[in-house]
């Protein structure tokens, strides 16, 4: 078995075994030559029989918020095998690939979709959140009272700059959203406008405090509905309007898809429960340098050390941690500890599990006296997603 980057002799094998696994593409190759054949911001990978590609990988370049502050983030798509071989353990040697070359080239952490979470938690991943779809009513929707002294507005090109500083707002606030910055986000503002039925903005006294970004479904009875693809919002009033606005569809449209994460706080704006989730995606990481991912994000301003080791997947090792003034150094320590798992320390990192839970699920052992302070060091924010990649 041969594990190597993909070329573009490869492309052809790699479109029939995205069809095999996930149904597409089924177009044609389109003209690309060696340069583009891969999209910016992207890696592939692939294991070979001979001159036969059996199973692959994508690793994608993003930045993910922790703590206030961007981490840099392998995003691992496309993960293929072909029917016959599967089973047979092809990607461990692939993920060592790509998760080594993600290394080098800077990431701290890793994170993808599963479709099945027991596949990827053999290479260190564990389930942080999701992506979430609600559907909602639009005459639940039109109860809502709109935000005082709101303007709702249609987004032209000329707001895309504005769009995503409202989105770095938000985004900044949470643990895990991509940073829609770097290479692997490449979108104009013309296609960005372009790509939605609408993009509808909320301001106040001229300033933008959110936005929404949706498709007219087809139809105009109550089967017939909008898809929100985006909704975020930095102040209530906001969120109330346009959420308020997708209400007036009621009359041609049933129902509003919502995708969003956790618990959204725009959702605090609904005056009733009748939404309700009908798909979803979940999501995974793992740390991929253990020092690296630590000293990277910021936290609360206070001055303390925790000493700390952690168990499993190429994490192995024994850490003091200190944090002064909101910053931190990760320094080789003397195991005498907390003990956490591979797992655990993911879960603490991305703030979605307390120590008490991580105790419970057996991914933290040990000395006990450490844990309030874990857990102030790492909660604080709650985990949300908003791009499927």
């Amino acid at each position: 078995m041969e594990i190597r980057p993909l070329t573009f002799a490869d492309a052809p094998q790699s479109r029939r075994l995205s069809l095999e696994a996930f149904g597409f593409p089924r177009d044609p190759l389109p003209d690309l030559d060696e340069t583009t054949w891969l999209r910016p911001g992207m890696s592939a990978w692939g294991a070979f029989e001979g001159d036969r590609l059996l199973a692959k990988v994508i690793n994608r370049a993003y930045d993910s918020w922790f703590g206030g502050t961007t981490i840099a983030t392998a995003g691992i798509a496309g993960v293929a095998v072909v029917s016959e071989r599967r089973g047979e353990g092809l990607l461990g040697d692939l993920f060592d690939a790509v998760l080594a070359e993600a290394r080098a080239g800077g990431a701290a952490i890793s994170t993808l979709y599963p479709t099945a979470p027991g596949i990827y938690r053999r290479f260190g991943y564990e389930l942080v959140g999701g992506l979430l779809t609600l559907e909602i009513p639009t005459a639940s929707l039109a109860t809502v009272r709109p935000g005082s002294g709101v303007v709702l507005r249609r987004a032209t090109a000329a707001d895309f700059d504005a769009i995503r500083a409202v989105y770095d707002r938000w985004a900044a606030g949470q643990n895990g959203p991509l940073t829609r910055r770097g290479d692997s986000f490449t979108t104009t503002a013309e296609q960005y406008v372009d790509s939605f039925s609408g993009v509808t903005l909320a301001e106040r006294d001229g300033e933008l405090l959110g936005f929404a970004a949706w498709q007219r479904g087809s139809g105009y009875d109550l089967d017939a509905t909008i898809e929100v693809d985006d909704l975020i919002c930095v102040d209530p009033g906001a969120a109330a309007s346009l959420l308020h606005h997708f209400g007036t569809f009621s009359s041609v449209a049933g129902r509003v898809r919502l995708e969003t994460s956790g618990f959204d706080a725009a959702l605090f704006a609904l005056r009733d429960t009748a939404w309700k989730p009908i798909g979803k995606h979940p999501y995974m990481l793992r740390l991929l340098d253990v020092p690296a991912a630590l000293t990277a994000r910021a936290y609360p301003p206070v001055d303390v050390s925790a000493g700390f080791s952690v168990s499993g997947h190429g994490l192995d090792g024994a850490w003091t941690l200190t944090v002064k003034d909101g910053a931190a150094t990760c320094e080789p320590g003397s195991g005498e500890g907390a003990r956490l798992t591979s797992y655990g320390l993911g879960l603490l990192y991305s703030g979605t599990q307390s120590t008490a839970n991580l105790r419970f699920a057996g991914h933290l052992t040990g000395p006990s006296d450490t844990d309030a302070l874990l857990d102030a060091l790492f909660g604080g924010r709650q985990f949300h997603i908003r791009d499927y990649f």
